[in-house]
């Protein structure tokens, strides 16, 4: 599963996960914490609007750290 994180206001943490892919797009988690309180949705996302996000910095892939060092 792919995590992004959503741009939003300095309060607030936002991320998107990526549930499912197909041909049209992508059904997405989006998950929004404020205050303590954590509210999730899940909605499907076209292609064109996700690469649209990417472009413009909107929403940026969360890499996986890595677990160990050589």
């Amino acid at each position: 599963m792919r995590r992004y994180c959503i741009k939003s206001e300095p309060d607030r943490i936002e991320f998107m996960d990526i549930l499912k892919e197909n041909t049209d797009g992508y059904m997405t988690r989006v998950t929004r914490i404020q205050n303590g309180y954590e509210k999730s949705i899940d909605e499907f996302m076209t292609r064109e609007l996700f690469e649209l996000c990417l472009k413009t910095g909107f929403i940026n892939e969360i890499k996986k750290s890595a677990s160990s060092v050589a």
